[in-house]
């Protein structure tokens, strides 16, 4: 009498947990291991590859893997720093390539952003105490809560 095998995902058939490795379809395996692992890696290390100065105005979007361009960084860089990173395209290039100890990747794509987090903040300051909010805030019954809430948008508008 022969064994049937499961020799879909993993070769033995296993009671109980298994690890997350083995509960993965092949095919996601082969793309996490191509793609995954180099992004990953890419992304642990990102301030070793570019500095403390670039680290802090951009990030690595995606990693590509094609045929035609061949491979290609996708990243995401802070408004008004794209110069400073198309100088040290070829840095990063080289650095990620002798990190890896073979040729990763071949080609940098920029895409710029705006840093919206700095405006919302600034909107936020301004509308602090809008109407909506007190309105909101002398809805309140309990009148401790309330006079904290009016404080705190004081303090909050006064930053």
């Amino acid at each position: 009498m022969k064994i049937n095998k499961n020799i879909k995902q993993r070769n033995n058939s296993i009671q109980g947990l298994r690890s997350f490795k083995d509960a993965l379809p092949t095919k996601v395996k082969r793309i996490i291991i191509n793609k995954g692992d180099i992004y990953s890696k890419t992304l642990d290390n990102w301030k070793y590859l570019v500095g403390d100065k670039l680290f802090k105005v951009c990030y690595p979007k995606s990693f590509k893997k094609s045929n035609i361009r061949g491979k290609c960084l996708n990243i995401m860089v802070q408004h008004g720093h794209e110069v400073d990173l198309e100088y040290s395209k070829k840095i990063i290039i080289d650095k990620i390539n002798y990190f890896f100890g073979y040729n990763v990747l071949d080609s940098v794509k920029i895409n710029t952003f705006e840093n919206e987090f700095d405006k919302n903040t600034q909107k936020k300051i301004n509308n602090a105490t809008k109407s909506k909010f007190n309105n909101k805030i002398s809805s309140i019954k309990n009148s401790t809560i309330k006079k904290s809430m009016y404080n705190f948008s004081k303090v909050f508008k006064a930053k």
